[in-house]
């Protein structure tokens, strides 16, 4: 699969999922008036320079890694933005354990969240079909909370963030390959901008 395709691919899975998660985190209304409370909210047009000026900058603070294809940043619809990576890259093999040398990398993830405080962030963990559908399921919720509780450490309020786990149901290639397998085994982090309303 090609990196525009798996882009691709990665990101409609991946709005899927922030929509799940959307709806979750605008149902929750005192949750919501905190959320105003830490960052704000957009107005109309000033919603697309904002989110497009901080995926910019995530593309800086991130080129090394997003070179070697262990972090992408992607545009989605509504002005929101994917940052995913590797479950291979970022945890140890069936752990929820973020590897100590991913650390600088979600802090750099963490210092671009928390310049751009008008958002609230959608964390998605996934994984392939390797064992049964309730270890992966437990898995990838333990994985996305490790990375929602990692970017509170760093600072990110946590009224702004939600994770969820999807286990193996929101494939974006092929488990009868390695390499889809590989690409299956993500976190997702999904940027959602706070509209005013």
């Amino acid at each position: 699969m090609t990196e525009t395709g798996r882009g691709a691919a990665i990101g409609t899975a991946s709005g899927a999922a922030a929509g799940a998660l959307i709806g979750s985190l605008s149902a929750d209304a005192g949750k919501g008036a905190l959320i105003g409370a830490v960052g704000g909210a957009l107005l109309g047009t000033a919603v697309g320079s904002y989110m497009e000026q901080q995926r910019q900058d995530f593309e800086k603070v991130l080129a090394p890694e997003i070179a070697s294809g262990v972090i992408w940043v992607e545009k989605l619809p509504d002005d929101q933005l994917l940052v995913g990576m590797t479950g291979a890259t970022s945890f140890e093999v069936d752990s929820d354990r973020i590897k100590s040398g991913f650390y600088s990398t979600m802090d750099k993830i963490a210092r671009v969240v928390n310049k751009y405080g008008k958002t609230q962030l959608a964390i998605a963990g996934h994984t392939d079909n390797t064992g049964s559908a309730e270890y992966n399921m437990d898995l990838s919720r333990r994985r996305a909370a490790a990375v929602e509780n990692y970017l509170a450490s760093d600072g990110v309020h946590p009224s702004r963030m939600e994770s969820r786990g999807y286990g193996m149901t929101r494939p974006v290639a092929s488990n009868n390959t390695e390499q889809g397998r590989r690409l299956n085994r993500r976190v997702d982090i999904v940027i959602i901008p706070i509209r005013a309303s």
